[in-house]
């Protein structure tokens, strides 16, 4: 059965609120533990650099995160649980990911046109304190996603343009250089996928708004009975649609709570008696959780031994693909040959053999690339170990449907001519029986 991957990571940049525990930290807890998923979990700490540059913050902040993860269930050796800056393949990644993205798609992300639209009605530059971090963010997100070839991504809805931006930066790059990233899916819980804070807005840091995931119990009941609500009186009845309290509570719930609750509405519950009630429901579920927060807090050296372990753990992963991926680039050692393929059909089975006591370097094998032309049709071509052209395709409407000539191609060798023989255009001076010769050993080398 295949593998389902699940990645997500939070900003380093401030202590965890109920937002992230819901949105983010306690979905993906729950994934982890699910049969045939492998979970990816990370402290964005590359990420934090564009918003925060109070170096002593984002340390805390750090420790303040992997603990919470951990608190809320998360069992380091099940998972893969990392710091992104342990990670140096992923600042790589981005910089191979930029080379292939082109800035009209960058000047699309919300970010971004937020900051232009901002300095505009201001009156000022429109790009007045954009960094080029903050524009190149999507790309840098692009690259924590694609690194791990994750399948789903747990995001709120106002995320979901990044996971759209980073299957278009994976599209360009496969359809460059091969297909080597996986096309990642946004997972939303609808209900629950952007919390409300105290002023009715979404939770979040950035507008002083959040409940602390581990205040204390006296200072969460606080902070709960400043939530805005509207001017109704006890006994008059209330509208959950638009209230940010009955949200929060939705999110913590379960249906039947919920539907009590409406009713209560409906009925005329009182605001005390109803913030009373949210109180309660989140202290049940977190109350458990805050003893094992607190002694991870006291423990940071422990918690950087966990960081650093599964930094190695992920990097068990990170390290060849990105030498796979320098190799389809073209970033190699130059004793290889420079037509040599850089895909699955390129590799031989077994080790180089040694002549005395030399390694050998590995025999170059025939190779497709697939590419897109200005007509918007998909093409692919054929060329030997030394890069001369073998074989040329006519255009097809989608790369699925190139890649799969591909495949048949290499799969079945020359018999896999004919089938094609309406799409493929002779080479002039090229012998059928080298384009044959080329395909058989494409094929041999798949059978090994």
């Amino acid at each position: 059965m295949k593998t389902l991957r699940v990645l997500t990571g939070i900003t380093t940049t401030g202590t965890p609120h109920l937002g992230n525990y819901v949105g983010a930290i306690r979905p993906a807890v729950t994934a982890s533990l699910n049969p045939g998923t492998e979970s990816f979990y990370f402290l964005a700490d590359y990420h934090a650099l564009i918003k925060c540059d109070e170096p002593a913050r984002i340390q805390r902040s750090t420790l303040e995160i992997a603990a919470s993860w951990l608190a809320a269930g998360l069992d380091p050796a099940r998972v893969f649980f990392y710091r992104q800056s342990d990670i140096p393949e992923i600042p790589e990644l981005t910089w191979l990911l930029a080379c292939v993205t082109g800035k009209g798609l960058l000047n699309r992300a919300h970010a971004y046109k937020a900051s232009v639209d901002k300095n505009t009605a201001a009156g000022t530059d429109p790009d007045t304190d954009v960094t080029a971090g903050l524009f190149m963010y999507p790309v840098l997100m692009a690259a924590d996603i694609l690194m791990f070839k994750s399948h789903k991504i747990p995001v709120g809805r106002d995320q979901i343009q990044h996971i759209e931006m980073a299957r278009d930066m994976a599209q360009s790059f496969n359809h460059l250089y091969g297909e080597h990233f996986v096309l990642p899916e946004a997972a939303i819980e609808a209900s629950v996928a952007t919390l409300p804070g105290l002023d009715g807005r979404k939770m979040s840091k950035s507008y002083d708004n959040a409940i602390p995931l581990f205040a204390p119990r006296g200072q969460l009941r606080r902070l709960i009975a400043g939530i805005v609500t509207d001017s109704r009186a006890p006994g008059e009845p209330k509208d959950v649609e638009g209230s940010a309290l009955f949200q929060i509570y939705q999110a913590f719930a379960s249906a039947q709570e919920t539907d009590a609750l409406r009713q209560a509405y409906a009925d005329g519950i009182g605001w005390g008696d109803a913030k009373q009630v949210l109180f309660e429901r989140i202290d049940r579920e977190i109350a458990p959780m805050r003893e094992r927060y607190q002694a991870l807090m006291a423990d940071p050296a422990g918690m950087e031994a966990i960081l650093l372990a599964g930094a190695t753990k992920a990097r068990a992963l990170a390290t060849p693909f990105m030498a796979q991926l320098r190799q389809a680039v073209g970033l190699r050692g130059l004793g290889r040959p420079a037509g040599a393929a850089t895909g699955p059909a390129s590799t031989n089975a077994g080790a180089p053999t040694a002549v005395n006591g030399a390694p050998t370097v590995k025999a170059a094998q025939p190779s497709f690339k697939q590419y897109r032309e200005k007509d918007g049709q998909f093409y692919f071509k054929l060329v030997d170990a030394r890069g001369r052209l073998l074989l040329q395709s006519t255009g097809f409407a989608s790369p699925r449907d190139a890649g799969q000539a591909i495949a048949q191609l290499q799969g079945d060798g020359p018999a896999a001519l004919t089938r094609y023989a309406g799409q493929l255009a002779p080479v002039a001076g090229v012998a059928p029986a080298d384009v044959a010769a080329a395909l058989q050993a494409l094929k041999d080398a798949a059978a090994a």
